[in-house]
């Protein structure tokens, strides 16, 4: 009895891989094994980055929020000891956003915690 391979469903994932590869450069976009190593590599790329993404925001909000601090004679050591301390319920993003976009409630902010 001959053998029965379904090769409709082998084509089918390979054609999925390849839709997926296709923005890829020279032979990554369309030789089956180096686009589905390229896109596997990608999704550990992936994996990683979601996670480096985090740390990235986190160490641009504490930059802006040295920088807007420096201007009011704080270190951001002090004004996050100070907040802290004062028991302001108010965390990085928001605090990087009002010395960004709204520097008068920032100094606000540092008033009610030097007191």
């Amino acid at each position: 009895m001959p053998r029965s391979v379904n090769h409709v469903a082998s084509r089918a994932k390979r054609k999925k891989i390849l839709k997926l590869t296709r923005g890829y450069y020279g032979s990554r976009r369309n030789v089956w094994t180096v686009a589905k190593n390229t896109w596997e590599k990608g999704l550990t790329y992936a994996y990683r980055d979601r996670k480096q993404k985090k740390r990235n925001f986190r160490a641009l909000w504490i930059q802006r929020i040295n920088a807007a601090a420096r201007n009011e004679g704080l270190s951001y050591s002090q004004l996050m000891g100070l907040i802290h301390a004062a028991g302001i319920e108010i965390n990085r993003k928001v605090l990087a956003e009002l010395a960004m976009n709204s520097p008068e409630a920032f100094k606000a902010v540092v008033a009610q915690v030097k007191k």
